[in-house]
């Protein structure tokens, strides 16, 4: 138990080593060619702030 309190932190790096291990093996499993290629469209934007102008606050000039 010595060992693991005095080196805990050796413990944390293989953890952390095998995470980033892992990681890079399911992103070289992506296909980005494959998905760019079937990319859905997008719809198009749909921006309504045109209708929140219509009251004008400004006062008018005359």
């Amino acid at each position: 138990m010595e060992f693991f309190k005095e080196y805990w932190w050796v413990l944390v790096i293989l953890l952390m080593v095998g995470i980033l291990m892992n990681v890079y093996k399911d992103l070289k499993r992506i296909d980005h060619k494959k998905f760019l290629e079937n990319k859905p469209k997008l719809p198009p934007h749909r921006d309504f702030n045109h209708k929140w102008d219509d009251e004008d606050d400004w006062p008018k000039k005359k």
